[in-house]
């Protein structure tokens, strides 16, 4: 069966299909059982995606930063296929934008009520809350998608293999990653990627379900949420058949004008000064206190805080940094490690970092400082209604909430159409542009995925199976750490010797001059 040209697509098509059929005949074990798996991993193994995610930011800025970090993602000659702009604005929008939609009012608010320290609803429960979520949504979020995104980068555009994850082993493992191994591995990411956009699928439709009930009286039903999702998905299908120069690029950019349009009308509409000064000490506090966040266990209690949160969320991103990688190097071709270290790891975070003090820092305030409880009532019910909740208070509140409700959708529409690429790449054994057929096939799955864990109500079950797989993808990205480094050693030292040879040999050539020009 592995031997089989197309044994990665069908071997990830029979899991997903049998994930469905385990949703829609099971869900009860099906989510017992991954929630079981959730906790063990909290109990046991939390230490070890802690200590994962903070080597994989510590090794990106190694190799940003070092002798590697002139290295193009390509040929010497090779320049950047998209304008930076734009680079960035995908590499925003393919990621974390609908998530920072969702939780962009609803996870400051949660800190503040219930903080990882002291009392709640407090002066020091907001700066915590401000804190913390620049720890969960900071550097190393971006440092697991750098990671994948440099070394498949890399060994893609400048070693000229197939563009699959299994690529970034050849050091390692050789021609093998063309065999059963090099599947496996592929195997791996792709249900990661499946399982990673189904949920945020999920969540986006029970968001903009809320939205629609709240602003129009829409119900808040299954048949509803499945209108919506074969709407989506029909749309972000027909946006990726258009391919990455059409339909991704210009909903990237749309996407950024419209999210950074609401930022500035909450900006300068609500509370600037206090958000400005949200911004300046959540930062402060974040850097201060960046290496102590990121290892807290907390081994004299039980853990509960950090296991609902900081080891959620890094598991999160473990797991969806095979997807977001795989873009990431898709888009970055042409690009020198050091740019794109720094282009993929700090300038998305500082955007983040605005977002999240815009909203969460008002959010806050008007709780706080303004005594709107109601808000944070809001929060604590229904965390799909937050945002529409938060936009009520601030004029043309309709219209804005009607223009959140379609950013949630474009910057879903974005995220799959990147997932749905590189299941497509993936699956036809790296091909940079797969065929329609594959990417339609993927689209297909992932909706019905979707469907049907929000019809069998299993949707924290699947938020739970994906940060169960965080751990043998930290695995599998450590050892692609050491693997890159000896790929780009070999090439460092190769080009030394290469220098030193040409160097010897143009001495060896003139020796024999010298004599003859002293006589």
């Amino acid at each position: 069966m592995m031997n089989n040209k197309k044994s990665v697509f069908y071997v990830s098509l029979a899991f997903s299909l049998a994930l469905i059929s385990f949703g829609a005949f099971i869900p009860d074990k099906l989510e017992a059982f991954s929630n079981s798996a959730l906790s063990f991993i909290y109990n046991n193994l939390g230490w070890f995606i802690l200590g994962s995610v903070f080597i994989f930011f510590s090794f990106c800025m190694f190799l940003g930063f070092s002798k590697f970090g002139h290295i193009r993602l390509g040929d010497d000659n090779d320049k950047p296929e998209y304008r930076t702009v734009t680079w960035i604005a995908m590499l925003f929008s393919a990621s974390i934008g609908i998530s920072l939609m969702f939780w962009g009012v609803a996870e400051p608010v949660s800190y503040y009520i219930s903080p990882p320290i002291g009392q709640g609803s407090t002066e020091q429960s907001a700066k915590a809350a401000m804190q913390y979520v620049y720890l969960h949504w900071g550097v190393s979020a971006w440092a697991c998608y750098a990671l994948v995104g440099v070394a498949l980068g890399y060994f893609q555009f400048r070693k000229k293999l197939p563009s699959s994850l299994s690529s970034v082993f050849y050091p390692l493992i050789g021609d093998r990653i063309y065999g059963s191994v090099g599947k496996w591995i592929n195997i791996l990411v792709m249900l990661s990627v499946v399982i990673g956009i189904a949920t945020s699928l999920g969540f986006g439709t029970l968001q903009v379900n809320s939205g629609m009930n709240y602003l129009w009286g829409l119900p808040i039903s299954i048949y509803v949420q499945i209108g919506l999702i074969a709407i989506i998905t029909v749309v972000y299908i027909a946006s990726t058949i258009s391919g990455l120069q059409g339909a991704i690029k210009h909903l990237s950019n749309l996407n950024i004008i419209l999210a950074l349009g609401l930022m500035a009308f909450i900006f300068l509409s609500g509370p600037t000064q206090t958000i400005l000064k949200v911004l300046f000490q959540g930062i402060g506090d974040y850097v201060q206190n960046f290496v102590s966040m990121s290892f807290r266990t907390e081994p004299y209690n039980d853990g509960t805080w950090i296991a609902n949160w900081t080891l959620f969320y890094f598991g999160w991103w473990i797991a969806w940094a095979p997807l977001v990688g795989s873009f990431v190097a898709r888009i970055s071709k042409g690009r020198t490690i050091k740019e794109f270290m720094i282009g993929a790891v700090f300038i998305p975070v500082l955007s983040a970092f605005a977002w999240f003090a815009v909203m969460g820092g008002s959010a806050i305030h008007l709780i706080q400082n303004l005594g709107q409880t109601a808000l944070a009532d809001a929060v604590k019910n229904d965390v799909t209604s937050a945002l529409f909740k938060f936009l009520d208070y601030f004029p043309a509140s309709t219209f804005i909430s009607v223009l959140a409700i379609a950013l949630v959708l474009i910057f879903f529409i974005t995220s799959a159409n990147s997932a749905v690429f590189v299941l497509g790449m993936v699956s036809e054994n790296g091909n940079p542009n797969p065929s329609h057929v594959t990417k339609t096939i993927w689209g297909v799955i992932i909706a019905a995925i979707a469907i049907v864990l929000i019809m069998t109500g299993g949707l924290s079950g699947l938020q739970s199976a994906l940060v169960a797989m965080a751990v043998p993808l930290s695995i599998m990205m450590l050892i692609m750490c050491y693997s890159t480094y000896k790929g780009l050693n070999e090439e460092v030292n190769a080009q030394a010797a290469a220098k030193k040879e040409l160097k010897d040999n143009i001495q060896l050539i003139n020796k024999p001059i010298l004599p003859e020009i002293e006589k």
